[in-house]
């Protein structure tokens, strides 16, 4: 049963969190807890993928240069289907309408979208993209993926620590415990010193003080976490952490 949790969890992990053909069974209950909270353990190594595909994809087409660069970049985000992106949107929509008095949860929960969040995820999307580029024109893959296990490692801590306006992620911190935390942060901080050595180790404490920073200013700003907060946190992050490693070591 237990190893069976674990496949169903990794496969859910996939599922979710990219766009990536993964066949679940009708049959199958993703609400247990046990598979809820496989499918977190599995969250970095979704950004191991994901991020090897990209840089795949980079090696393939490198006689183009930049602009291989590029859409290699842009391969990424899409792999993830833009999910966290689109919640950069969200969240940039739901502060602004606190501005005015509005209901920030109401706001965020509406499918329309506001001019200010767009240019704001466009913003996001363009640094983004600038950082990859930057990253694969100096080589750095190991680095990159690097970040993207860590972006995804904190959010584990954050879903092992917060409380949320939101039924989904409310269960996944309820389905999450103390030794699925340890034992995710063991496995990927010890493949992180094994390829780039003491780096890693500046990262993960960077992004961590990165990310409960902006989890505490959201949740002053908004009132509440939710999975869109989480998914801003992620994309901030990612970027925050590319630009650290182009200032201090390319």
């Amino acid at each position: 049963m237990l190893v069976k949790n674990l496949y169903l969890g990794f496969k859910f992990a996939f599922s979710y969190f990219s766009i990536l053909p993964v066949k679940l069974s009708n049959s199958d209950d993703l609400s247990t807890k046990s598979i809820l909270a496989s499918m977190l353990l599995f969250f970095p190594l979704v950004g191991v993928v994901l991020g090897s595909l990209a840089v795949g994809l980079f090696f393939t087409i490198e006689s183009l240069s930049w602009y291989g660069a590029v859409v290699s970049a842009i391969f990424y985000m899409v792999l993830y289907g833009f999910l966290h992106t689109e919640a950069v949107l969200d969240v940039v929509d739901a502060i602004y309408a606190s501005h005015s008095g509005k209901d920030s949860y109401e706001v965020i929960k509406d499918s329309t979208i506001g001019a200010m969040g767009m240019l704001w995820a466009f913003g996001y999307v363009l640094v983004k993209v600038s950082g990859i580029v930057f990253l694969f024109m100096h080589s750095a893959f190991l680095e990159f993926i690097s970040i993207v296990v860590i972006s995804r490692l904190t959010l584990l801590a954050l879903f092992y620590t917060q409380t949320f306006r939101s039924s989904f992620a409310t269960q996944l911190k309820e389905s999450f415990n103390f030794k699925y935390l340890v034992a995710s942060f063991t496995l990927f901080t010890l493949l992180g010193l094994s390829f780039i050595g003491l780096k890693f180790l500046l990262l993960i404490t960077m992004g961590l003080l990165i990310a409960f920073s902006l989890v505490k200013f959201l949740n002053v700003k908004l009132g509440f976490i939710n999975g869109d907060v989480l998914g801003t946190i992620l994309e901030s992050v990612e970027i925050l952490l590319m630009i650290l490693v182009a200032l201090l070591w390319l």
